[in-house]
Formats: C-alpha cells, sequence, structure tokens
C-alpha cells in the first residue's frame, strides 16, 4: 500500500519519519536487515533517489548502518534509538502544547487530558493485543 504524504513538508523528509517511526516503535528490531532501497520505493509509490536520500539521513543520525553489500541494518545502539525516540516524543508533545495553549488549556489541564486519553489508548493496545490469535501486536 503506498505511503500517503504532505504536500508541504519534502517527501524524503517524511519517508525518513516514517522509516524512523518504525524503528524506535520497534517494527524494525535492533540488528534487522532493512527492506533494499528498492522494496521501499515500491512500498512507498515514490522515487527510489528520494529513500535513498532518507536513508542517507537515517544513517547521519546513526539508526542505519550500510554494511557494505549486505544492505542496510537497524542500528544495534539502544541510546540512539533511545535519543530518536525522544526527539519524536518532544516534537509530538511541542506540537499538543502549542494547539492546548490556543484552546485555553492550563498545562495542568492538558496534562490531566493527556493522562486520561493515555489511559484509554493504553487500554485499546492491550485490548488489540489479546485480540490477536498469536499474541502479537499489530504495530
Amino acid at each position: 500500500m503506498a505511503w500517503t504524504f504532505e504536500s508541504t513538508i519534502p517527501i524524503y523528509l517524511q519517508a525518513a519519519h516514517r522509516i524512523r517511526s518504525d524503528i524506535v516503535c520497534g517494527r524494525y528490531s535492533k540488528n534487522e536487515k532493512l527492506p533494499s532501497v528498492r522494496e521501499f520505493a515500491l512500498t512507498a509509490s515514490i522515487n527510489p533517489n528520494t529513500i535513498q536520500r532518507a536513508f542517507g539521513l537515517l544513517e547521519e543520525e546513526g539508526l542505519v548502518v550500510t554494511q557494505g553489500t549486505a544492505g542496510r541494518f537497524v542500528t544495534a545502539d539502544d541510546t540512539v534509538i533511545t535519543r530518536a525516540r525522544d526527539k519524536i516524543a518532544r516534537e509530538l508533545v511541542q506540537g499538543f502544547a502549542e494547539k492546548m495553549t490556543e484552546l485555553g488549556y492550563t498545562p495542568e489541564e492538558a496534562a490531566q487530558l493527556t493522562k486520561v486519553c493515555c489511559s484509554k489508548a493504553a487500554g485499546t493496545n492491550h485490548l488489540k493485543k489479546e485480540a490477536q490469535p498469536d499474541g502479537s501486536s499489530d504495530s
């Protein structure tokens, strides 16, 4: 299934974000071999050069490591993955905080609402995991 992209952000940045998110969410494990540039390009329905550029960013960040002709792999470095995860989380929280402030919420009200929503989301994720016959997650 083709990926969807926003027209206001360069596609290579969005592709890098998607792969980065998949890594920090555990869809790709540490040391796991990633699909090839061509495979990603076919999946995303974009030019292979765009994926190549996205991989370049991820390699600069240390999330992806090229091992010669063997291909690209997810880093084995937990610190790099944690740093990327924290960066994504900070960006999400910053955007959320700005929107909540625009709506007139105090930090305390926003925090309480976040706590309630996170509890509901955790319950939903737990139910999804239970519903799968092999117990694996769909994320």
